[in-house]
């Protein structure tokens, strides 16, 4: 761990940065980015250090007299082995609507610097085993645990996506980011108190929390389209890009490139016959979605919709509806025909998906 005194100046604070203790690190660009969303100018209040371990934290701040309302990490969570871990202690540090600043290198960044590297074609291959050995042997059982044995977690390639995802798990939320030399830097604002967190998984098949028949709160399972810790987002990227037509988040950055390719096939809905197997969701019926999504709709459909099972194959696809309120009235009009008359409103609206994605190839985005 470096930490650097809480006692400097505003200045002197940026001459530290930039020279002594984290050569490389663009001082002044950093300085100003910080300086427009935090006081630093009350150094009494501020911890500025560069660990890779939450118990550096609680040793830095043991025996102060006064809490910290800011918490500057300059150490990029690419090297954290217990990412979690450190987000959840920085958390308990902090008050509420305190802020925590810290850094990652994107996997986008990380190719940039990575291609600028090395000559052609040798700077592709190199790329390819980066990418291969520190993102996909991380997430892959049996890998993962090599590969942790051989890094202890450094220099992980971690997307945007995992690390915002992670920080609202751990009870952030993201006020501002900048990319500044190859790092992103983030501030984030402590929104809620977090304890004992429990990594979700990496794996292929996760299983996201929906909204079932009666209001029930149901695990739905599906191939992973997104980059991990993405299920935190969804507000967030929401109130960032809003919806595009069809109702999907407008330039949705969480979804990976294999991701728009299953999607394009509804192969990562296919682990959801499991959930039909299993009476969670029925063959034909409105799409599960999340408490967010369900806050977006209007009291009498959030009404309808505890009367019915959600279900595999969604009205959507034999209206193809295009806006907000196009979906409602889509799901509202299939939900009265299936009260009065659940068969026959089932065929109907299974050979009409049907048709449009077999024949018409329709898709959503």
């Amino acid at each position: 761990m470096v930490l650097i005194s809480s006692k400097t100046g505003h200045t002197d604070l940026a001459w530290k940065l930039s020279v002594n203790d984290f050569p490389g690190i663009p001082g002044k660009e950093l300085e100003e980015f910080l300086s427009y969303y935090l006081d630093i100018y009350n150094p009494e209040k501020t911890l500025v250090l560069a660990t890779s371990e939450g118990l550096n934290i609680n040793n830095a701040l043991k025996g102060r007299d006064e809490s910290v309302n800011c918490i500057i990490n300059l150490k990029r969570i690419n090297d954290v082995r217990w990412i979690n871990n450190l987000f959840e202690t920085t958390n308990q540090h902090l008050p509420n609507d305190g802020v925590f600043v810290g850094c990652v290198e994107t996997y986008g960044l990380r190719k940039e610097r990575l291609l600028k590297k090395f000559p052609p074609v040798v700077n592709y291959l190199y790329y390819t085993m980066d990418y291969a050995f520190k993102r996909v042997f991380p997430k892959l059982p049996g890998l993962k645990k090599l590969y942790f044995g051989l890094t202890q977690g450094r220099n992980r390639s971690i997307s945007m996506s995992e690390a915002f995802g992670r920080l609202y798990y751990a009870g952030f939320k993201i006020v501002e980011f900048k990319s500044i030399g190859s790092n992103l830097y983030f501030v984030a604002q402590k929104t809620k108190e977090v304890k004992n967190l429990k990594n979700p998984t990496y794996g292929p098949i996760f299983k996201m929390k929906r909204v079932g028949k009666g209001g029930k709160l149901i695990e739905v399972y599906k191939l992973r389209s997104m980059h991990a810790y993405s299920e935190f987002l969804q507000q967030y990227v929401y109130e960032l890009n809003n919806l595009q037509e069809g109702g999907k988040i407008n330039n949705d950055f969480r979804i990976t490139s294999a991701g728009r390719f299953m999607r394009k096939f509804f192969l990562d809905e296919v682990p959801m016959l499991i959930n039909v197997l299993k009476g969670d969701l029925k063959l034909v019926g409105v799409r599960p979605i999340s408490m967010h999504y369900l806050s977006l709709y209007d009291n009498e459909l959030r009404m309808l919709r505890r009367m019915v099972k959600p279900g595999l194959v969604p009205p959507f696809y034999a209206d193809m509806p295009k806006t907000l309120d196009d979906i409602i009235l889509s799901e509202k009009n299939y939900i009265r025909k299936y009260l009065k008359n659940p068969l026959k409103t089932d065929i109907e609206y299974f050979i009409k998906a049907f048709k449009n994605i077999i024949i018409k190839k329709a898709r959503s985005k």
